[in-house]
């Protein structure tokens, strides 16, 4: 899989002139996160135990997103300095003020129902406005495999149109899919990391393959390298016992981030955007899982609870940390996958897409018989097995 990591059109320094950005945004939401915490406490934001849904011990303070965006910010910003006088300069800032702009409003939408608790129809609003920002800033799907595969011609202002339904997609399925499983002391932020970073494998293979004529490399690497920053730099404070958490403001600002990434590895090649599909799998299984359970058990679609194959996990008996490692390993085997397959050029992408499909038909059948589609208890969590 290595060996066709490093492409022949740009030698790894080309990576590595971005190194400021992983640094910056690292320490930037350490020290950020820390302030989140003491204002968090001072300003009496934390998040109390309800023994239902919220199964902590004692209250626990918010704003760790806000954490997360001054980092992200931070190492956006000096990778813009970072890239100087290269071509296509002006489509690569509008890019990385488009992902700044738009999980900025995520993230302060998100810390909004923290305080407010707001009313899913609001989020979803706020997180279309974040989506139509992407638009905006140009950041939206190729359509070009139409052509490739079936052999249709799409003008270049529809193409734009059918790109927003698309981009507004996964916008609300990526921040939703972290924002639920953003439910143990480090679960979102670490299989977050492991997602990122596959994703950065992902864009420094097309980085030095010389694949994008726009900008898009180097937009790829440094909203990767911003985003595993942050999070690793707000991780050593959500780790259990956690000091603070990301809140809504988090989950949806990561969601949000990664749903970016993804459309910007759709500028050109489908199967590269299949591959990002396929790395983020996790959150994929576990929203597909809860939303499936709700339904075939008449539960409300968007009412919490503690269902979630994790919160299935500990109400079997494992203890959390090693929940959250079973977590992360799986997170990774599908990060494994996707690169795996996507790497590997001599495999066309409709036989890489059959191989997805298949992976994932085998996860669903495997929740199906551990019985995680059922429903006990008040808030639908299956009893502890003795």
């Amino acid at each position: 899989m290595l060996d066709n990591l490093i492409g022949p059109e740009r030698p790894i320094s080309w990576v590595l002139q971005f190194w400021p950005v992983l640094a910056l945004s690292f320490v930037s939401a350490l020290v950020a996160t820390w302030l989140c915490k003491n204002i968090a406490i001072r300003l009496g934001i934390v998040d109390e135990p309800d023994n239902l849904v919220k199964t902590h011990k004692a209250g626990v303070a918010y704003l760790g997103g806000i954490g997360i965006l001054v980092g992200l910010t931070a190492g956006v910003l000096v990778g813009m300095y970072c890239l100087g006088g290269q071509e296509h300069l002006p489509k690569t800032f509008r890019w990385l003020i488009g992902v700044l702009a738009g999980c900025s409003i995520a993230c302060f939408i998100g810390l909004a129902d923290d305080i407010m608790d707001m009313k899913p129809y609001q989020k979803m609003l706020g997180q279309i406005v974040a989506a139509v920002i992407l638009v905006a800033a140009g950041i939206r799907p190729s359509l070009s495999f139409l052509h490739a595969y079936f052999g249709w011609d799409i003008a270049d202002n529809i193409e734009i149109i059918l790109g927003i339904p698309v981009v507004i997609a996964f916008v609300l399925g990526a921040t939703n899919s972290l924002n639920l499983l953003d439910g143990l002391d480090g679960l979102c932020a670490g299989v977050t990391v492991i997602i990122t970073a596959a994703l950065l494998m992902l864009a420094i293979h097309l980085g030095t393959w010389a694949s994008s004529t726009v900008g898009g490399d180097s937009v790829r690497v440094i909203v990767c390298l911003g985003l595993l920053g942050s999070v690793c730099g707000f991780l050593p404070f959500n780790r259990h016992p956690a000091k603070i958490f990301m809140g809504d403001a988090g989950s949806m600002l990561l969601g949000f981030v990664v749903a970016a990434l993804m459309i910007l590895f759709a500028e050109k090649a489908v199967r590269w955007w299949i591959a990002s599909v396929v790395v983020f799998g996790l959150p994929i299984l576990d929203t597909a899982v809860a939303l499936l359970r709700r339904l075939l058990n008449h539960r409300p679609l968007f009412v919490s609870d503690r269902g979630h194959i994790y919160d299935q996990m500990i109400d079997r008996g494992i203890p959390l940390t090693k929940t959250v490692a079973i977590c992360y390993g799986l997170a990774a085997m599908y990060a494994l996958i996707g690169l795996g397959l996507s790497l590997r050029t001599k495999i066309r992408a409709r036989y890489a897409l059959i191989m997805y499909l298949l992976v994932f038909a085998v996860s669903g059948i495997i929740v199906w018989r551990k019985g995680y589609l059922k429903m006990e208890g008040l808030r639908g969590a299956i009893r502890k097995q003795k």
